[in-house]
């Protein structure tokens, strides 16, 4: 192997060991230690800074990349950028993580609409009495098990799972009572037996599995009442490798096995939210025996293996579009080996399984209203329509809608502010928490809020731009890099650091909201429609966010709040209807036929539409009326004439 140094991290009280050329972020990443890196380590977005202890040798030396990040004090007192420090040499180097760059965990919204489904899974158990072997009736023990199954319940068994199959002779026997035998059968869609067990075995479970860029949510679920038993969330294991979609494909095509080893990780998370769910609800993980899967395409590919190249890059072609079945052991998910692993189909380019498991969920697309679906997450994924026409997009919103990237964003987590409320007159601000914990950042539901707040109250413009000189506000500011930023919450104690929204934070989530606004009045636009019935939100990040203040920016179209359904996590809803019902699974198939894909990536017409949605709410002011109403109620000024149409 060569040289290698030895690294111990703290807080985790990790030692590992590493050769030489290898970076301490995915030194880290290698023995499980959780740094942040929005970028997957390509030294763009400074989220993944470490403090060596004392001086090691065994270190590369500063880089340029790290000089423009960090400041001169920083780099003299032993930060550096984990993803551009290199092993050199053999040696031991001592690291703290500090509190900025460890990978906390998350709220993870699991909770979704009920949805009254009528049981119909694709696995069922059926007990059977069967006469025992004898010199009159000498049928081998797979016909005389299928014949009892066909007597009794009329099933057409042509298949026995191989391994279920190698120890059917005891299992049978092990059932004899001396006057007969009692076993109970698995079966898979009539037509495949999944397990054999002697006696009575009235428990069966199934797993439906929302894989998300940034979050990933198990449903174990009881399949002979629908019941959901629990449930475990957790963040994407994925995250070494970068925030967004887009940063995963890079890491993809720059590391050797970069697509094996996201596989892994997914594989690996998934596998240890089984074994949460099955240690809560105190079950055996043998007794689960399908799990069906939903995520966008770039999730999809990477949990299956796919090569993602292809659909990174114009024109957007998905390696599969079918539904995908497959069996449990040939990806090493930790359920009953002859399970079956069911993934819901692909729409089209980045509009994968989850929007077409939120169609499912939502049901607009057979309704007569006239609906807008979006589902935001860093991929946003539209649908606007109803059961004359209905077409779906994805608009790349990337990370900056859920705090991410920002300068004091952070993910939804206790202290983390959600709230933000500005007095229109006297500026003044009130903010909230979650969990009433003291503010440790900003995230998504608490950005949106703010720029609302700031725009009502004047602060900020139509353009996005602070409209007060810094020196006439106690709030606005100049920081040490001459952007102008809003003090959101003053620290307060003398070692904590106020909160801020900078100049350009307020940018990246005009260009988010932008990218959600454009790719919906892109999809209007195609079907000839200026106003909507209902407005649908779906996904996590959109259930937290208060409505009111994503249509004063411009998120969403503006339509009566008492038509705006909040779906909750629909991805997950669809999935477990999906395995809760068989038929739903022919209903997706139909979704992908039936639901027009629209690529808007590079299109004249989205671009164009980016460029009016940048503005506050919109660059034609008159598209949101009661947005307009609301500023000429509280008596702020208007601070930017109508533009004109470009």
């Amino acid at each position: 192997m060569g040289e290698e140094a030895e690294l111990s991290f703290q807080p985790d009280d990790v030692t590992t060991r590493a050769s030489v050329g290898e970076t301490v972020l995915s030194i880290a990443s290698e023995a499980g230690v959780g740094i942040e890196s929005l970028c997957g380590g390509e030294g763009i977005c400074g989220t993944c800074p470490v403090d060596i202890q004392g001086e090691p040798d065994c270190l590369s030396t500063v880089s340029k990349v790290e000089e423009t990040i960090l400041t001169e004090d920083e780099l003299a007192a032993g930060r550096r950028l984990s993803c551009r420090v290199e092993i050199e040499a053999a040696g031991s180097v001592d690291i703290i993580v500090p509190p900025v760059s460890q990978v906390t965990g998350g709220i993870v919204l699991t909770d979704g609409r009920s949805l009254e489904i009528d049981l119909n899974p694709a696995v069922s158990n059926h007990r059977v009495l069967i006469d025992p072997p004898s010199l009159a009736d000498n049928r081998a023990d797979r016909e005389r098990l299928i014949d009892a199954l066909a007597a009794e319940y009329n099933l057409d068994i042509d298949a026995i799972d191989h391994q279920v199959h190698q120890s059917l002779p005891s299992t049978l026997r092990n059932g004899d009572d001396g006057e007969h035998i009692e076993l109970t059968a698995t079966v898979y869609r009539g037509g495949e037996i999944l397990d054999v067990h002697p006696g009575s075995l009235p428990s069966m479970y199934g797993l439906a599995v929302d894989i998300g860029t940034t979050t990933v949510a198990v449903y174990l679920i009881d399949l002979n009442t629908g019941a959901v038993e629990t449930v475990s969330a957790q963040l994407n294991p994925q995250r070494h490798a970068g925030e967004d979609i887009m940063s995963r494909m890079r890491y993809c095509r720059r590391e050797e096995d970069g697509r094996e080893r996201l596989q892994r990780d997914i594989i690996t998370g998934v596998n240890d939210a089984i074994e949460e769910v099955v240690g809560t609800a105190g079950i055996d993980r043998q007794a689960i025996y399908e799990a069906v899967f939903v995520g966008n395409t770039a999730m999809h590919h990477l949990f299956l293996g796919y090569d993602p190249d292809y659909v990174a890059g114009s024109p957007y072609i998905p390696a599969r579009q079918a539904s995908v079945t497959l069996k449990a052991r040939e990806l090493g998910i930790d359920i009953h080996p002859a399970g079956y692993l069911h993934w819901l189909p692909v729409s089209g380019g980045w509009v994968g399984p989850d929007k077409v498991s939120v169609l499912l969920a939502s049901g607009h697309y057979r309704d007569e209203a006239m609906t807008v679906c979006i589902d935001i997450g860093t991929n946003g994924e539209i649908s606007v329509g109803n059961a004359t026409q209905t077409w779906t997009t994805s608009a790349p919103a990337g990370p900056a809608l859920e705090g991410a990237e920002l300068t004091d964003g952070v993910r939804a987590q206790p202290g983390a502010i959600e709230r933000v409320s500005v007095d229109p007159e006297s500026h003044e601000v009130s903010v909230t928490t979650i969990d009433d914990e003291p503010a440790i950042g900003i995230c998504g539901s608490g950005v949106i809020d703010a720029l609302a707040q700031l725009f009502l109250a004047g602060i900020v413009d139509r353009r996005g731009t602070f409209a007060i000189d810094p020196g006439a506000h106690p709030r606005l500011r100049t920081n040490a890099d001459g952007e102008v930023e809003f003090v959101v919450q003053r620290g307060d104690a003398a070692d904590e650091e106020d909160i801020v929204l900078t100049q350009n934070d307020i940018r990246d989530v005009q260009m988010a909201k932008a990218a959600i606004q454009a790719g919906t009045r892109v999809l209007l636009d195609e079907l000839g429609v200026d106003t909507i019935d209902r407005l649908v939100i779906a996904g996590g990040f959109g259930n937290y966010i208060d409505p009111s203040s994503a249509v004063t920016i411009g998120l969403y179209p503006e339509v009566d709040h008492d038509s705006i359904t909040q779906l909750g996590n629909g991805a997950g809803v669809g999935a477990q209807l999906a395995l809760l019902d068989v038929d739903a699974r022919q209903e997706a198939g139909r979704i992908v036929e039936q639901v027009d894909y629209y690529e808007i990536a590079g299109t004249d017409r989205f671009e164009a539409a980016f460029l009016r949605a940048m503005y506050l709410p919109h660059q034609v002011f008159d598209t949101y009326p009661g947005v307009k109403a609301d500023l000429e109620s509280i008596r702020t000024p208007i601070d930017v004439e109508q533009p004109r149409e470009s």
